[in-house]
């Protein structure tokens, strides 16, 4: 793979550029909506479900920002890997290039994305008197293991959505059960120990989990937990690659 990106390095550089612009194509705000949007839609949260948590839960405005900064940026990432075969069937249909780096551009355009909102993160943690330690530089560990984890099922993702076009459909609602399986605007510790084990392998609770636990406990997660996200982000690269692997060649014939 290091090799592909270094051989096609300028392609992959137009790719992420292609990708950022045409995110942006035709608004208004260009890449202000990489921070409002999310902002948007914790006002809206905010103001729904302040009352029915909010009173109970320290920095509730704090601790749901992180719950959307992180989901957000796995389904942008997931909804674009996921199309990054298909939409691109007109480039390597005609040129042998390696398929992967569709992929790849698309999200490094969404970390990008998800950088400009981090720092937003960091102003709204400031208003909130959230204290700032030397534990946040520890936040770069589940930035990269979610990183690799996105890659991965969009791996998977835009194999599947080569073959069945219904993959739109079903992610969507995928998507939708795991946002509210993510516990972003609700703390899980209420709830059942049989209901917790649940939340447990949930890959996306457990990168919102590790965020909290640096940003509003100012604790250092367990050496358990630091496994457990590399050992998603390992299982979903290993799973994508095996997919690209075995049907490389029958890509071409189904696009």
């Amino acid at each position: 793979m290091f090799e592909g990106l270094k051989r096609h390095r300028f392609l992959f550089e137009e790719l992420v550029k292609r990708d950022f612009k045409k995110k942006y194509k035709g608004t208004m705000l260009g890449m202000g909506w990489s921070v409002l949007s999310p902002l948007l839609m914790l006002l809206v949260m905010k103001l729904i479900f302040e009352n029915f948590f909010g009173r109970t839960t320290p920095h509730y405005t704090t601790y749901l920002f992180c719950g959307l900064l992180v989901f957000q940026w796995f389904s942008e990432s997931s909804n674009g890997g996921m199309r990054s075969l298909v939409g691109n069937s007109g480039i390597f249909t005609k040129v042998n290039i390696p398929k992967y780096l569709f992929l790849l551009s698309r999200n490094v355009q969404t970390l990008l994305n998800f950088a400009l909102t981090l720092v937003v993160f960091f102003v709204f943690c400031a208003i909130d008197r959230v204290d700032f330690t030397w534990r946040f530089a520890l936040l770069v560990y589940p930035v990269v293991t979610l990183l690799l984890f996105n890659i991965g099922v969009g791996m998977v993702l835009s194999a599947l959505h080569v073959f069945f076009r219904d993959m739109d459909y079903l992610w969507a609602v995928a998507l939708q059960l795991l946002m509210y399986g993510s516990a972003i605007f609700y703390p899980v510790d209420r709830l059942s120990a049989r209901a917790q084990a649940v939340f447990a392998v949930n890959p996306v609770y457990r990168h919102i989990a590790y965020v909290r636990e640096i940003v509003l406990s100012g604790a250092v997660p367990s050496v358990a937990t630091h496994l457990t996200l590399i050992g998603f982000a390992a299982a979903a690269i290993l799973i994508g690659s095996f997919m690209y692997k075995r049907y490389n060649t029958r890509f071409l014939y189904y696009v």
